[in-house]
Parts: structure tokens; sequence; C-alpha cells
């Protein structure tokens, strides 16, 4: 029983250390941006973050029509 704790945790250790290589052993690592927003390809599309694209639509317009005054 304490043998496959032992081989567990040994192997969950080297998948720990093996997916943060980048980061624990690279200096200056960090994590990488994986956001929608953070990608070239998803820029050029024009496609960007939903949170962002929130922002900007629940701007005021200042060029909107005031059907109220016309």
């Amino acid at each position: 029983m304490t043998q496959l704790i032992l081989v567990t945790s040994v192997l969950l250790l080297m998948g720990i250390l093996l997916l943060g290589v980048r980061i624990f052993f690279v200096k200056g690592g960090r994590f990488p941006n994986t956001h929608v927003g953070g990608s070239k390809a998803m820029k050029t599309r024009g496609i960007g973050c939903v949170s962002s694209q929130d922002r900007e639509s629940r701007q005021i317009n200042k060029n909107k029509i005031n059907v109220e005054q016309l």
C-alpha cells in the first residue's frame, strides 16, 4: 500500500515538473497567454475576448440619433 502511494506521488511530481519546465527553469518564465485576445491569428480575424467586446458594445455612442428630438 505504501509502495503504491510512493509510486503515485513520484509519477505525479514528475508530471508537474515536466508540465512546468518552461515556467520553473527558463529565465523570465511566465505562464503562456491562452486568452482569445492574446492570439495573433484571432487578432487578424478581428476576434477578441468576450469581456472586451461586451465592454466596447456597452460604451455610449456619441453619434447616435436622438429620436425624441426629431
